[in-house]
């Protein structure tokens, strides 16, 4: 799952990033290494916590402890995971 494809309210945890299928003027290893220093790495839990008016775009994401606002193409090389919600006892 992408985290462009998420909405407002939604939590998980980051897997990954996979900026191979971006058509971005930036580049993948560029994309990557900036995501990367933002702090979207494996294990990081995030939340979103907004989305623009126009398109969704852009998107504001609680990353563990700091605020990020990010492009949805830019979202879309974030690979995420739903967390895993624990049986009660």
């Amino acid at each position: 799952m992408r985290l462009s494809n998420l909405g407002k309210g939604a939590t998980g945890v980051v897997k990954g990033i996979d900026a191979s299928a971006q058509d971005d003027s930036i580049g993948v290893g560029e994309l990557e290494r900036r995501l990367l220093e933002m702090g979207f790495v494996e294990g990081a839990r995030f939340q979103v916590l907004h989305e623009g008016l126009i398109g969704r775009d852009p998107i504001a994401i609680k990353l563990d402890d700091m605020r990020v606002a990010l492009r949805r193409r830019e979202a879309q090389a974030i690979l995420v995971e739903p967390p895993v919600k624990l049986a009660a006892e």
